[in-house]
């Protein structure tokens, strides 16, 4: 039988109530024999190029209904409920909670039609093989009757007479009794690195079967000489066996999937992205006495809320700005849907509120607060997060007075928001003294599509409808 787990043209297919986005790779296995259902690791965003099981919401032996929920990934956006198609019965698992970097089309569950044998299904071999991680040590390998003799070790650690191990290093060879004498290092300076470490492990796996390398016991430990005052030390530092938590060691952190595609997203956009900048002081004044008439009829909505609404009625009067760049150039889109910077465990998300210039504040107050709380729950749908067409990022709530915020490709703008202050204002009519709240905002523009005339503008439109809400009714 022949599985195909891909499609030959990058398109959008229906998953469940999800639109999914298919990409162009191709994968064929052949020789075997698959059920008819065969669950495998969807595309559930445009980016997505591997997923992380989170957790599975049937057991295996459960019977399964079109629509019912299997299993959570974590997709390089959020964490998104994978939906069944069909019905049946979960036959077996292959991939466990918790495993990461399962890439697209990878086998996740086998599953049967309903009154067939569960219990019997087998896994077939080329999908195992495939979806099943290369283990960290691999069969130990037998050895001659005369051992090789052991690698001698890197001229430039015998000359200092000190061992310079990675701390992933000093943990795998610590962990499996491994002589660090008898690891050839590769890294800068004569270090130890990880890869050196699973080396030697290749070459030993079992800690008793590698040879015993007298260490130098009677030779005294060089001992580095006293540094002039004012020099720097030097870089990096030893690493001394046997010390964990020295000075100069550190401890990996492993990344998620949301981290990762942020530090792409943000290298993609300051190495491709002339970035420009412009920022202007708005006058709350009015928006403030009017948060406070609309909580005397019980309408609770935020400053920010006001902020995307002046963004989105400005946008309307500037359609020049509400564009993105694609590789064919400018795209001017006809919707404009305002991207909202939400900070979470994982990572900054952007949810959008979408068609913003045609609601309303309350209506806006009500979308974003929904949207945040999904954000940080990770319940976020793809197309709550996905596209877009400009973004505002509000740090006032921790008091940062004003700050340039890096902009969301392929977008065009995003506006840094700071927090508000009280500033004394001379007034030209009477020439008395009043307190003004001035909040700074700042536009990060993409000089390819927004110049800084074009920018200008819009902070002088953005400024005047903030300052006078009724304009945005009328824009």
């Amino acid at each position: 039988m022949l599985l195909l787990t891909g499609l030959c043209n990058s398109s959008y297919v229906t998953f469940g109530q999800h639109n999914i986005y298919i990409t162009s790779s191709i994968s064929l296995c052949a020789d075997w024999d698959l059920p008819s259902l065969q669950p495998t690791m969807p595309a559930l965003s445009p980016t997505m190029e591997e997923g992380n099981i989170v957790k599975w919401l049937k057991k295996e032996g459960e019977a399964v209904a079109a629509g019912d929920a299997l299993c959570e990934i974590e997709t390089d956006k959020a964490v998104v409920t994978m939906e069944s198609n069909d019905d049946g019965v979960l036959a077996k698992i292959l991939m466990e909670e918790g495993s990461r970097a399962v890439r697209l089309g990878t086998l996740i569950a086998l599953m049967v039609e309903e009154g067939e044998d569960w219990k019997t299904v087998e896994i077939p071999p080329q999908v195992a093989a495939a979806g099943t991680p290369a283990p960290q040590s691999p069969v130990a390998p037998s050895l001659p009757a005369a051992p090789a003799a052991p690698t001698p070790p890197s001229p430039r650690a015998a000359s200092t007479g000190l061992l310079r191990l990675s701390p992933a290093a000093r943990h795998i060879l610590d962990t499996h009794g491994l002589d660090p004498q008898l690891a050839t290092p590769t890294g800068h300076r004569g270090i130890i690195t990880k890869e050196d470490a699973l080396n030697l492990l290749k070459k030993f796996p079992d800690s008793k079967m590698a040879p015993v390398q007298s260490a130098p016991a009677q030779r005294p430990m060089a001992t580095a000489a006293p540094l002039p005052p004012g020099s720097r030390p030097m870089y990096p530092p030893q690493s001394i066996p046997g010390k964990p938590g020295a000075p100069g060691t550190f401890s990996e952190i492993p990344a998620s999937n949301v981290r990762r595609v942020i530090a792409q997203r943000l290298t993609q956009s300051k190495t491709t992205i002339p970035h420009a900048y412009a920022s202007v002081d708005c006058n709350l004044g009015a928006v403030i006495q009017l948060r406070k008439e609309m909580a005397k009829a019980e309408i609770k909505v935020s400053v920010n809320d006001f902020i995307i609404k002046a963004a989105a009625a400005t946008l309307r009067e500037l359609p020049e700005v509400n564009v993105t760049w694609s590789e064919e150039g400018p795209q001017t889109l006809d919707s404009i849907s305002i991207s909202i910077a939400v900070a979470t465990e994982k990572g900054l998300i952007t949810p959008i509120i979408t068609n913003a210039a045609d609601k309303g504040v309350q209506e806006i107050s009500a979308n974003a607060k929904a949207l945040a709380q999904k954000a940080r729950d990770g319940k976020l749908l793809p197309h709550e997060y996905q596209g877009g067409s400009f973004s505002i990022s509000n740090l006032g709530m921790f008091g940062i007075t004003g700050f340039s915020a890096v902009i969301n490709p392929p977008q065009a703008c995003i506006l840094a928001v700071g927090t508000s202050r009280a500033v004394l204002h001379l007034t030209k009519e009477t020439g008395a003294l009043c307190t003004q709240q001035l909040m700074t905002v700042t536009l990060s523009s993409d000089g390819r599509l927004v110049d800084d005339e074009l920018a200008s503008r819009f902070l002088d439109k953005f400024r005047a409808n903030l300052e006078w809400p009724q304009r945005m009714a009328l824009a």
